[in-house]
């Protein structure tokens, strides 16, 4: 249906070690998260110059009744040429219709820290460790890391990102799953941006609330942003 269906182009990376998803568990699919009922949040990496979303899909490979295909109007880069600022909002060319299958997420109010040792868990498509792409909803579960492991580990990593693992199981995204989300308590944390080419924890995620001013302002002012048709 688009050159870029779910914003993530080519071989766009992985899940190891996960488990199948409970059908219908997260809110959104498209790598990313439906944050309003004509916005999706995702990374800018995945950036494309056509993109449809797909809401309420569980299965890829088939044309679930819960399923919504929605073309997106206009893209809303934070950064194109930052893996820093690995985030964007995309607004819909129509509403999607909220239901049992298809629902926003909470975002956080204010700049929230999660603490080393919380529990998250990350969902996604992408290839699995068999190097078989995954037709349903794969998810894990990951700790929050400390800062100071994560800086010692990237040169580059720096307070507006997160990272997670779990050392006992080795379960990580790996290789930039771009379908990656993070949530803790049920509310959107962080955008999976890059780690170790293979697989290997931690991985590194784009801190949703450091951008919670960007993400409010940009969406208000992207709500006069409308389709350019040829009369107009």
């Amino acid at each position: 249906h688009s050159e870029n269906s779910g914003f993530s182009p080519g071989e766009c990376g992985k899940i190891r070690w996960g488990r199948e998803a409970r059908p219908h568990s997260r809110p959104t699919w498209c790598g990313g998260f439906l944050v309003q009922d004509n916005f999706v949040l995702g990374a800018v990496h995945c950036n494309g110059r056509k993109i449809s979303v797909i809401l309420g899909a569980h299965n890829i490979r088939k044309m679930e009744n819960s399923q919504q295909v929605i073309p997106v109007l206009k893209a809303f880069p934070h950064n194109d040429n930052s893996k820093v600022n690995d985030i964007m909002l995309l607004k819909l060319q129509n509403k999607a219709k909220l239901n049992w299958a298809v629902k926003t997420i909470t975002l956080l109010q204010s700049r929230d820290w999660l603490r080393p040792g919380q529990v998250c868990s990350v969902a996604g498509y992408g290839k699995q460790a068999s190097g078989k792409k995954a037709n349903t909803l794969q998810e894990v579960d990951l700790e929050v890391q400390n800062e100071q492991k994560c800086k010692d580990l990237f040169k580059n990593y720096n307070s507006i990102q997160l990272c997670v693992r779990n050392p006992n199981n080795k379960k990580a995204t790996a290789s930039g799953d771009s379908r990656g989300r993070l949530v803790c308590n049920n509310m959107a944390q962080g955008i999976v941006s890059f780690g170790k080419s293979n697989g290997k924890p931690p991985h590194i995620f784009t801190r949703i609330s450091s951008f919670l001013p960007w993400i409010k302002s940009t969406i208000l002012q992207a709500a006069g942003t409308r389709l350019r048709c040829p009369q107009d």
